[in-house]
């Protein structure tokens, strides 16, 4: 059994097979049998899990399992307390309310690489940063949270998944590695 830790580049589709317009995992990953445990949008970046066992990709991606997930969430605005507060509790989204999470205001990350491409700039709109830990991660969810409480998402990295973190494995966009299974299994 396989478990690859991948840094997904923006831009790259979370999926093997060819895309007309924009890079795919193949672009990056050439191990025979591993998929991915779960998706990122492709304006999306940071880890990823894939692994060549379907019982163990049901298990990283599926939100019964309640893995947490950290994302690093650069949004337009100054977070004040109020928009975390709103984003810490169970937030209507319209077709679901999401379960509560961790919502704090973050210095940019040090060992963060610049974006291509760069996030747009606007100087009379000042930005902030956001760490936001959740136990699910549907479609858009952050990016649909953030935008609720009047905080749009300009750049979003998911910087852990369970046991798994880039700033304790780090790789720089479009690399990867391997780790032990055992990892994962005793988190």
């Amino acid at each position: 059994m396989s478990l690859i830790l991948f840094n997904k580049p923006f831009g790259v589709m979370s999926q093997f097979s060819a895309h007309p317009s924009r890079a795919t995992l193949a672009d990056f990953l050439s191990i025979p049998g591993i998929y991915p445990a779960g998706r990122l949008d492709a304006d999306s970046e940071g880890l990823m899990l894939l692994t060549d066992d379907g019982q163990l990709q049901h298990q990283i991606s599926h939100p019964d399992y309640e893995k947490l997930k950290i994302y690093l969430v650069q949004v337009e605005g100054e977070a004040n307390a109020t928009q975390l507060a709103r984003l810490r509790a169970p937030l209507n989204l319209g077709d679901f309310t999401t379960r509560g999470s961790q919502a704090v205001r973050i210095e940019p990350p040090g060992w963060l690489w610049l974006r291509n491409p760069p996030v747009r700039e606007r100087r009379q709109i000042p930005t902030s940063w956001l760490a936001i830990t959740l136990s699910e991660g549907k479609n858009r969810q952050i990016r649909r949270m953030t935008a609720t409480v009047g905080l749009p998402t300009l750049r979003l990295i998911r910087q852990a998944l369970g046991p798994f973190s880039l700033a304790t494995h780090p790789l720089l966009p479009g690399e990867w590695r391997e780790v032990d299974l055992a990892d994962w299994l005793k988190a």
